[in-house]
């Protein structure tokens, strides 16, 4: 027995475009009951889940990709947890909280992470799918009876619990405070532990400046100290390495996990699969379909959820959420592709500022390869970048080309009011839809769905695929990408690190990637640039390296060892001080071997 979901993307829909293709075809409409109709007072159509049969059909002719139709087991019913509306998201089953553990949330984007920090903190009560008449809190507290989660809902009805919660979009303290960053953090302060937080995340330089003059890591881990020094008894870290570098991704983790230590509960949702390696101590998986409906998985350790997630099979549930898994490839080496023609031979290049200069090796990149650049933050990396793709002059070092560059810079606008489809079309020279380049660039990054939505009304996520996309649409020889996986969640990094691998490949170009997120670089990369020297101060860049070599050197900078998962072969991050990590270290041999 199955039931029916049917949600409706009230932005896609236009009614007035697509003539309600929708209605007119519906198998139930034409037998004269009234499946679907136009919601006069929205403006936008409306499905009744109880008389669809589920054929589908509508979702095919909605011209704007506006409808999602799925079936559902039957018994899903009874642990609907929350549902805002009538052909709405909702959300089945609810993550387990543990005292003294973090507990990792990996799923993608538009799953319910957003309802479950809020149900789990109490700013949102859970209706069990009943949004016309919401429960009362002793029907909520029967529908846990016997769960782990009972005795935490008694204390939000009961006002009884304290929660911290870092927000994903950090960005909108700066617009909320107006003080220093010292300020705001002794504000909050119920620990006494600024010293410790201030050292432990490097916010040294940043404490006597106000917000809206921080970067975009400093207020990221600024958000962070904010919330761990908080007295709480849960602790909700929403995306915590965005905008930090590894070093700094490193040094989160930490504190996040010294949380735990203090027999706090603590959950954090995570896209760099290395942090989250590091960080957790067990996993539950968010899977179903993103902005329609999404089910929270049972609990598993941290090794087997990571797998179970790129396998996309939960074997205990025997639930196949995607049907393909995410394979890694258990060879450093690229000997296997052709690389002997320079597509781009770079001098010694300096570039100096008035309190910052950078020092780069010579060096080249060939048909066919991914050049990844890894290093902290602030020691030159996007000036490289730049300074390669023609953006910036170097001071020292003539760099004259003629190769043809498209650059993908670090941050991204949307303050323009243009269709996805014609800025995607500006950057092809010509039409898409139905070419080839749709086809191989468009489609599996799922950025079809996106072309009638403005530019300005983009997520962060859709904003980086249609940048990635405009990038790779154009006719040159080298794409040169800053950040490309800031925003995006664990699928569709996986998916764009081997889209631009095989666009580089088959079509003979050649990329310059730089990115904070190992386990991407490790994937996408097959030779590398390593960024050392003081941050803000001075920077220096090696020629590149093999991967072996220049992960293993990287690695070492950072003071933590990788080996391969026997199961799914991705690379993982040793425990700290564990006998593998000692024998590793001891060895050199900070990156595995083949």
């Amino acid at each position: 027995m199955t039931h029916r979901v049917a949600v409706l993307d009230k932005e896609t829909c236009q009614p007035k475009k697509c003539g309600l293709e929708c209605i007119k075809y519906c198998p139930v409409n034409k037998s004269g009951a009234d499946c679907i109709v136009l919601n006069e007072e929205m403006g936008k159509a409306q499905i009744d889940e109880n008389i669809c049969n589920g054929c589908g059909i509508c979702v095919k002719v909605c011209p704007f990709d506006a409808i999602t139709i799925v079936n559902l087991a039957e018994e899903l019913k009874t642990e609907k947890i929350h549902q805002y509306g009538m052909n709405s998201f909702r959300l089945y089953k609810t993550p387990t909280l543990k005292k003294g553990q973090v507990m990792g949330l990996l799923g993608r984007n538009g799953m319910g992470k957003s309802t479950i920090i809020n149900i789990l903190s109490g700013n949102l009560k859970p209706n069990l799918g009943n949004y016309e008449s919401p429960p009362e809190w002793v029907d909520i507290l029967k529908n846990f009876h016997g769960t782990e989660l009972k005795s935490h809902f008694e204390k939000i009805s009961n006002g009884e619990i304290k929660v911290s919660i870092k927000p994903q979009q950090v960005y909108n303290l700066a617009k909320a405070f107006n003080g220093t960053a010292k300020e705001l953090l002794e504000k909050f302060d119920e620990r006494n532990m600024v010293p410790e937080l201030v050292r432990d995340l490097g916010l040294e330089n940043a404490m006597e400046n106000k917000l809206d003059e921080l970067s975009g890591g400093e207020l990221q881990r600024l958000t962070i100290a904010v919330a761990a020094s908080k007295e709480s008894d849960f602790y909700f870290f929403d995306e915590p390495s965005s905008y930090n570098d590894v070093f700094q991704r490193i040094g989160v983790a930490k504190v996040i996990h010294g949380l735990a230590k203090l027999e706090k509960s603590v959950m954090v949702v995570e896209h760099d699969l290395t942090v989250l390696d590091y960080i957790s101590d067990f996993i539950e998986i968010l899977y179903g379909e993103p902005a329609a409906y999404g089910i929270v998985a049972n609990v598993l350790s941290t090794k087997v959820g990571i797998n179970v997630f790129l396998d996309g099979y939960l074997p205990n549930e025997n639930v196949r959420f995607r049907d393909t898994a995410f394979r890694f490839d258990a060879s450093t080496s690229t000997d296997e592709f052709v690389m002997t023609d320079t597509i781009i031979e770079y001098p010694s290049l300096q570039k100096k500022y008035p309190s910052f200069s950078v020092s780069i090796d010579a060096g080249r990149v060939r048909k066919n390869e991914v050049l990844g650049i890894v290093g902290a933050n602030a020691l030159g990396k996007t000036t490289m970048m730049k300074m390669i793709a023609g953006v910036e002059k170097p001071d020292s070092g003539n760099l004259e080309t003629k190769v043809k560059i498209a650059y993908k810079p670090q941050y991204l606008t949307n303050d323009f009011d243009v269709e996805v489809i014609t800025l995607l079309e500006k950057a092809n020279n010509g039409g898409l839809e139905g070419t080839a380049e749709e086809e191989q660039i468009i489609d599996p990054i799922k950025v079809k769905k996106l072309y009638n939505k403005s530019i300005k009304n983009l997520s962060g996520g859709e904003l980086q695929k249609v940048a990635i996309a405009a990038c790779l649409l154009q006719k040159v020889d080298l794409y040169a990408l800053d950040e490309p996986s800031a925003f995006l969640d664990v699928e569709d990094r996986i998916a764009i690190a081997k889209l631009i691998q095989r666009f580089v490949r088959s079509y003979g170009k050649s990329a310059i990637i730089i990115d904070h997120d190992i386990q991407l670089m490790d994937l996408i990369s097959d030779s590398l640039v390593i960024f050392e020297g003081n941050p803000g101060k001075e920077g220096y860049a090696t020629s590149p390296k093999s991967k072996a070599e220049g992960m293993n050197r990287f690695l070492k900078s950072l003071d933590i060892t990788y080996r391969r998962d026997e199961t799914s072969l991705r690379p993982r991050v040793n425990k700290t001080d564990s006998r593998l990590d000692r024998n590793q270290k001891q060895s050199g041999h900070f990156y595995y071997r083949n």
